[in-house]
């Protein structure tokens, strides 16, 4: 028996390997169904997809437009940190004896015209009794600032120089995610740094940095003294101005943002023209529509913001708004964000007329408001 397990073994091991890849292979021919992957693969070459080696002609082309601030002021503070105490300051009151310091921070800027207008951040030039300019070319000058927007943290910047480089602005509308992008600055002023990452994000908002925020994020390292300087694309033509990171650390851990150039752009021109940015203001306060408000509306699933307050004598209330108004639509565009729409106010010009689509007691309505100016802040970053 065992004879005969022996000399037949081999054959039948054979032909068990021989039925497994008729099945594997050709599944048909013993009554199997056939299994089809159906593969997509590239005509083009990997090294057809291949970025530059090298991105020194777009820094060559950017960096001699970005330099290098040094600001300064003087602060008064307690001679002793004893007289800070509250209960001390009870007995003693505040005239108590200061120590006048003075004291640095440090920051970058983006020369934007040859006729040396500079963009920066305004939380760098804040309060600043001195604003020094340190140019790649060796130059160094003190800028005078020509005016500040708190609500998007910039500032507006202008040098006495002659043959001043300049950037190029880019398209920052057209921005993607994965494009390549260059931050270069003044971190922690070791002098000027280029780093590279990618585009991570655009039109990142809610943030809590700015009134008006609308960021693109890149993962470029951006450390304490990049604020206010350029960020560039492949080309050397400028996408933003960096001016925030998240980081529980201080240093860059791969997630900052910058202003478009665009906006940018929009803010020092108002602020070279008028000494100040002025944007349209309707007078009211909203809020988003949430799932148990948009059921006491019996309006499950439609987009729309709640008017949660009127300015008194402000444009909305003078149109008839009234809070607990359900605002559909603005000029015709969906008000789904009370963010977005509120920004469409503002991009709005002063004396221009908007239609609002409303809802009041579940009966639409439509109100028309002519656009007030946008009361100044007076609160600096």
């Amino acid at each position: 028996m065992f004879k005969a397990l022996r000399f037949l073994g081999w054959p039948l091991l054979a032909g068990v390997l021989l039925a497994l890849l008729l099945m594997q292979y050709f599944p048909t021919w013993v009554g199997l169904p056939q299994q089809n992957v159906h593969v997509s693969q590239s005509s083009f070459y990997t090294r057809m997809q291949q970025g530059p080696v090298s991105y020194a002609e777009a820094v060559d082309t950017a960096s001699p437009a970005v330099a290098n601030l040094y600001t300064t002021k003087v602060v008064s503070k307690p001679s002793h940190p004893l007289f800070e105490d509250p209960q001390f300051r009870k007995f003693f009151g505040d005239n108590l004896p200061k120590q006048r310091r003075m004291e640095s921070s440090l920051g970058s800027a983006v020369i934007m015209s040859p006729e040396g207008y500079l963009l920066t951040n305004n939380h760098v030039v804040a309060g600043a009794d001195q604003i020094v300019v340190a140019l790649k070319d060796g130059r160094e000058t003190v800028a005078r600032l020509i005016g500040s927007d708190p609500e998007t943290d910039l500032a507006v910047l202008k040098i006495d120089l002659k043959e001043l480089p300049f950037m190029v602005v880019g398209q920052s509308d057209n921005v993607r995610t994965g494009d390549v992008s260059l931050a270069i600055g003044n971190p922690f002023g070791v002098g000027q740094t280029v780093t590279m990452g990618i585009i991570s994000a655009t039109g990142r908002n809610q943030l809590g940095l700015n009134t008006y925020e609308d960021f693109i994020q890149t993962d470029a390292a951006i450390n304490p003294g990049n604020s206010g300087g350029a960020l560039v694309d492949a080309y050397g033509n400028l996408v933003g101005i960096n001016t925030a990171i998240f980081s529980k650390s201080g240093g860059s851990q791969g997630i900052g943002f910058a202003i478009p150039a665009k906006l940018a752009l929009e803010v020092m021109e108002a602020i070279i023209e008028h000494g100040q940015v002025i944007r349209g203001w309707l007078g009211i306060e909203v809020q988003p529509l949430t799932p148990e408000l948009a059921e006491s509306f019996g309006l499950s699933g439609r987009p729309g913001i709640v008017v949660a307050g009127i300015y008194r004598n402000g444009p909305a209330q003078k149109a008839g708004l009234q809070p607990g108004d359900l605002i559909l639509s603005i000029d015709g565009q969906p008000a789904d964000d009370g963010r977005r729409a509120m920004n469409q106010v503002a991009r709005t010009k002063p004396g221009e007329t908007i239609r609002i689509d409303i809802l009041r007691d579940s009966k639409p309505m439509q109100l028309e408001a002519e656009i007030g100016v946008r009361p100044p802040v007076s609160t600096s970053k």
